[in-house]
């Protein structure tokens, strides 16, 4: 059961609206975790916004990769069962790479690389060491680039905190993090 109030879109304060809308355009549907944030316009139009500013960081099979391994960290069914969905569907990523991203692995050399550095970052609270940041390099990402890698671990860790906190209703074919990877 929900903790915080999931509004229903008429429900949502006007200045939240267009943005929804923006939402359902893109998505075909608003789900339950953007009317949970739509409850306050500020906090919508600073996820939407950089949301939109990474969506032009890395690919999008890295950032659902990421997501992924970043929601199996902090156990957020709700995060796991949106980025499983997005990622089968919007970034065409298989069942295994799934189930190896969810343990920080991937089965591409230069994404496992990436989704190691992120899950670590998420696991360790940015106290990354020395030899990581090596490996994310070695493996071709430039300093910018790992920039853009926290910026998607932190989006993620806002969307899994807020998420938890909330109980938001899953509205999508549910995973959890219990269920082994």
């Amino acid at each position: 059961m929900p903790r915080l109030t999931i509004p229903a879109r008429d429900d949502v304060p006007a200045d939240s609206r267009p943005i929804l809308d923006a939402v359902e355009k893109q998505l075909g549907v608003v789900p339950n975790m953007f009317r949970l944030i739509a409850s306050s316009p500020a906090a919508l139009q600073g996820y939407t916004a950089n949301n939109a500013a990474l969506a032009k960081a890395l690919d999008v099979k890295t950032r659902e990769r990421i997501a992924l391994a970043v929601a199996q960290v902090n156990g957020c069914d709700y995060c796991l069962s949106a980025h499983s969905y997005l990622g089968m569907n919007m970034a065409k990523i298989g069942s295994e790479e799934i189930a190896l991203n969810r343990m920080g692995r991937s089965g591409d050399p230069k994404a496992d690389a990436a989704v190691r550095f992120a899950a670590g970052v998420a696991r360790e609270r940015g106290r990354v060491g020395e030899a990581d940041i090596r490996a994310v390099r070695d493996a071709g990402f430039s300093d910018g680039q790992i920039v853009e890698i926290i910026a998607i671990v932190a989006e993620n860790i806002f969307t899994n905190l807020l998420n938890v906190v909330a109980g938001t209703e899953i509205d999508f074919p549910v995973v959890q993090a219990s269920e082994a990877a």
